[in-house]
């Protein structure tokens, strides 16, 4: 993930992974829509899995190389500080 972040418009500043979803505070230029970066994340992390790690894959997911579900949850992080933000992300899961 955070190699797509490099090579894009967007910058992953936190990270953290949940049973069945993921954290990340992101900065991007407010031109930057947060369809286009969620678009980006699990496209270029799909296709990448899906190169990487077929065998495996294939074996639990039959005929769609698909790995996310089609919804997304975005917020501002609006009054709160960019710590208490990666501090809450840092600590889920």
């Amino acid at each position: 993930m955070i190699d797509i972040s490099k090579e894009s418009n967007f910058e992953i500043l936190e990270m953290e992974t949940d049973k069945d979803h993921i954290h990340f505070l992101i900065k991007s230029e407010p031109k930057v829509s947060v369809l286009s970066i969620v678009r980006k994340l699990k496209q270029e992390s799909t296709n990448r899995l899906w190169k990487t790690q077929k065998d495996y894959l294939e074996k639990y997911y039959w005929g769609e190389n698909t790995l996310w579900s089609d919804g997304y949850f975005a917020s501002t992080i609006g009054n709160v500080s960019k710590e208490a933000a990666e501090y809450y992300i840092r600590n889920q899961g």
